[in-house]
């Protein structure tokens, strides 16, 4: 079992990120860079990033999340960058390359959440294979040879997550060999997780990764007036929300007034907590077969 070690450190309160999409109206770098330096500029703590190369709308343009999360780096200081990968459909040595540069042009704020991808149309178009359990068996293999070429390039340990579609338990069971978990759900962006979806899918990763593990959850508010509920998740196990921003809500236009109004934080020193929010942590102690 080989062993991969981060900064170990202790849990915090809830931390906010703004999650932007990177096709249609908001498949343009400039766009999703304004985003981020707003959301920097009005206390959000992270930007999340999709990753395709085609969406199911035809025509919709589709922006590169790597350029995107290297522009961003360069315009912020402090937002920590949650650059989502679909592994196995990308080379793992350009990944590895990409994520290094990445993360050292921000300074250390790069956050890896590695997907097996939501469209089978990203593989099939491209003559790779769709299969599901392929698609799983790909994703171990890279992501153990991404540590190993971060570590053979005297690369900083990043931080990395894994995705899971709840109530299916491969991907969270993936996570907890790493640094964190975002679980999702059926129907999520219309009607949001419920509390007691949520404390299952974290209940289960945290009896597998007990500690300094992050959990994150996308989700839709209208401000900050609603922390109270967004506190029941962090009650729940959740270290990160990560406020879904779409088409589904609206334009660029509507995304930015969403971004400006805040995040739906508790205030610092509130029950919730004891330990002020604070800039994201470097993860904890992790391991891969």
């Amino acid at each position: 079992m080989q062993r991969r070690v981060l900064i170990t450190v202790q849990a915090m309160v809830m931390n906010y990120a703004v999650g932007l999409p990177t096709v249609g109206g908001f498949g343009d770098v400039h766009t999703l860079v304004d985003l981020a330096v707003a959301a920097e500029q009005h206390g959000w703590d992270g930007v999340h990033l999709w990753d395709h190369v085609l969406y199911h709308e035809s025509g919709w343009p589709v922006a590169s999340p790597v350029v995107a999360a290297a522009a961003i780096a360069a315009s912020t200081s402090r937002v920590r960058i949650i650059l989502t990968v679909a592994l196995p459909r990308r080379q793992v040595q350009d990944i590895a390359q990409d994520a290094a540069g990445i993360d050292a042009l921000s300074r250390r704020r790069l956050t890896v959440l590695a997907t097996i991808g939501s469209m089978d149309r990203e593989y099939t178009d491209f003559g790779l294979d769709a299969d599901l359990r392929t698609r799983g068996r790909v994703l171990d293999e890279r992501l153990h040879r991404l540590v190993e070429l971060w570590s053979q390039w005297s690369v900083p340990p990043i931080p990395i997550w894994c995705g899971g579609r709840w109530p299916h338990k491969p991907g969270l069971r993936r996570a907890a060999r790493f640094d964190g978990a975002m679980p999702t759900f059926a129907d999520q962006r219309s009607d949001g997780a419920t509390i007691e979806q949520f404390a299952a899918a974290a209940s289960f990763v945290r009896r597998l990764a007990p500690g300094g593990f992050d959990i994150a959850l996308e989700g839709a508010t209208d401000g900050p007036d609603q922390a109270q509920r967004v506190a029941r998740y962090a009650d729940a196990g959740a270290t990160w929300w990560i406020e879904a921003l779409g088409w589904w809500r609206g334009d660029k236009n509507a995304a930015m007034s969403r971004v400006i109004a805040g995040a739906p934080a508790q205030p610092e020193g509130d029950s919730h907590g004891s330990t002020p929010r604070a800039e994201h942590a470097r993860g904890r102690q992790a391991s891969q077969p």
